[in-house]
């Protein structure tokens, strides 16, 4: 096929054996590549019984068929294992150059396994790789340990994955870095730890892609190009960022305020994607094939929280983490939170909520200052939050337990379920969806790596950017009947298959247009309708990985606190009829409601009846 250079690279880090295993040309036929294909990989490996963080757990590094062309914003990788955060199916995707350099290294992905005695690397280079010995970088930042690895490979185009503090310390949502950019979500950060697996280098020079019509797919991705460039949602993060639409959310009460308590914020303005691009914007660092930017540098030229020369500027949900969810609206500070976690290796999206969920509980009197090793963490004071990021991530005095999550800290201080702002044992992303409705589906129901707006980002689609072609028409936002659940499934379905291919969700042609990209890079016929087959497969297997893993229809639900009526802000008053979506979507996957799997007719459609 090709799109794909052909083999995998896999690592056995017990063992120190290092092998070369082909491609698996009928996984990648019914699943393409990134993520469908590392979940239809490990669903034959893993089990419901696998430790995350023990050997037995696969970590693996995928790439897609798109990666390495200049298809837009098609330069993602994806990293993939059983979450130890979650105990289902850990996915995290992640920009910058990692992915096309492990094709020009000549794989399609790298499979490790087993774990290692002591601290390694593993150094990658065209068709060959090294384990090498990590014990001087071994309690190093990301950004030291980085730089210390391209030095001694001789070059600055050397591309590193890497583990901070937190990952060595398992942090149950460490992230993985590289370039400034992370891969952040579920944990991926913690499974390297557990394998003593410091990082992995990358550099390689071999052609990364080949297309099977290159004229067509030249011709196609003109009007992909065109169609990415003239989108409203390109003008908008490619000037101003991910935050670029802050005012607009906290307008329409989407979002999030106060620990999911409050509506609105006079003082959201102070920390927006508008404000921000006056005040500390240093110009955009875009991530391969990318034209659109969104990632952007900034420079505090003064205060407490001044920078020396150019760091990342904290995008949208770190903006909030740190900033709304505990009234936060020093801007400089909020750089600085990002700064930490980027450097130490944890999720801000995890690590934020964790930390505003303690806020939550000090402010509402459930715990004190002597809980909290003396903290006292008012509403609107940055400083016991910048603390707390660097307490998670050695596992100082509260930071152990923060560094278990929400659920942990709820279960030690005995808050019910229903105050903590958590699904599948995930913190929840930062679009509320007593705003968008569709969002009760995207956090709730069986979407596969927990609580996410990126496998399910309704709330664009309910802003006014719909995709006909896919069967997703915009409708009004507070809809919670069969109309909203079946769109929330497309668009499931449509983002199972972005995650596979490899493409950014802030890159949306037309979908009429990736098949015809699909076709031209693979050679593999592919219609609108084929399209389609594959965007429901991939979701569904990964379904069936989470109900291997012990998966049940009881933990498709959503905490009381997302659901409460706010008495202030553009949704006051609003929450879904979250029992009556679920009913609703439930019947259109055609879930069985008492074990949650699909229907036997469903899963032969797609050819997963062996499964």
């Amino acid at each position: 096929m090709k799109g794909f250079i052909g083999k995998l690279l896999k690592v056995n880090l017990s063992s120190q054996e290092i092998t070369e295993e082909p491609l698996n040309e009928d996984i990648a036929k019914d699943f393409l590549g990134g993520t469908g294909y590392a979940c239809r990989y490990l669903y034959d490996h893993l089990d419901k019984d696998t430790d995350p963080l023990s050997p037995d757990n696969i970590l693996m590094f995928m790439t897609g068929p798109f990666t390495g062309s200049n298809i837009p914003s098609s330069g993602k990788f994806v990293v993939c294992a059983k979450s130890p955060y979650t105990g289902i199916w850990g996915e995290s995707n992640c920009g910058a150059f990692l992915g096309p350099e492990i094709k020009k290294a000549g794989y399609d992905g790298i499979i490790i396994t087993g774990a290692s005695d002591s601290p390694v690397f593993l150094q990658v280079t065209e068709n060959a790789a090294e384990i090498k010995d990590a014990s001087d970088i071994w309690g190093k930042d990301i950004f030291e340990a980085s730089k210390s690895l391209k030095e001694r490979s001789g070059s600055n185009l050397t591309r590193v994955a890497c583990i901070g503090q937190a990952g060595e310390n398992l942090v149950k949502y460490a992230m993985i870095g590289t370039d400034e950019k992370a891969a952040g979500r579920t944990g991926m950060g913690a499974v390297m730890g557990s394998k003593k697996l410091k990082a992995i280098t990358v550099r390689g020079k071999k052609k990364p892609f080949d297309a099977a019509d290159p004229d067509a797919l030249k011709a196609t991705v003109a009007k992909a190009q065109e169609l990415v460039e003239i989108a409203g949602l390109t003008s908008v993060v490619g000037n101003l960022g991910t935050a670029g639409g802050l005012d607009m959310y906290n307008m329409f009460g989407e979002l999030p305020i106060k620990y999911w308590t409050q509506g609105s914020w006079d003082k959201a303005g102070n920390i927006s994607g508008t404000t921000a691009s006056e005040k500390i914007h240093a110009g955009s660092y875009p991530c391969y094939s990318c034209t659109i930017g969104c990632a952007k540098r900034a420079i505090v030229k003064e205060g407490e929280y001044k920078t020396e020369g150019e760091v990342a500027c904290p995008e949208y949900e770190t903006i909030v983490s740190f900033g709304s969810m505990i009234l936060n609206d020093n801007l400089g500070s909020l750089v600085k939170a990002n700064e930490l976690c980027n450097s130490y290796g944890i999720d801000t999206i995890s690590a934020g909520s964790t930390i505003a969920f303690i806020y939550y509980l000090f402010n509402n009197g459930k715990i004190t200052s002597q809980d909290i090793d003396g903290l006292e963490p008012k509403w609107g004071n940055e400083k016991p939050a910048l603390e707390m990021i660097k307490k998670i991530s050695l596992r100082e005095g509260i930071g152990d337990l923060l560094a278990e999550g929400s659920d942990a800290v709820g279960k030690k201080f005995g808050i019910s379920q229903e105050e903590i702002a958590t699904v599948y044992g995930m913190e929840v992303p930062y679009h509320d969806l007593r705003s968008s409705f569709g969002m009760a589906v995207g956090y709730a129901v069986a979407t596969p790596r927990g609580p996410c707006h990126c496998s399910c980002d309704m709330f664009n689609i309910l802003m006014g950017i719909p995709m006909e072609e896919y069967d997703i028409n915009y409708m009004d936002k507070y809809k919670d009947d069969e109309d909203m659940a079946i769109a929330s499934a497309r668009a499931q379905d449509f983002r199972a298959l972005t995650g596979s291919l490899i493409l950014c969700v802030f890159a949306n042609p037309l979908p009429s247009l990736i098949a015809d990209l699909v076709q031209a890079t693979s050679g593999m016929k592919c219609s609108l309708e084929d399209l389609k087959t594959f965007g429901e497969r991939i979701y569904m297997i990964k379904r069936l990985f989470n109900l291997k893993m012990g998966l049940t229809p009881a933990a498709d639900r959503l905490p009381q606190i997302l659901l409460n009526p706010l008495e202030d802000g553009g949704s006051a008053g609003k929450s879904p009829n979250f029992q009556q979506l679920k009913e609703a979507y439930y019947k259109f996957r055609t879930f069985n409601p008492e074990t949650g799997k699909p229907s036997a007719e469903k899963l032969n459609s797609l050819g997963l009846n062996n499964l």
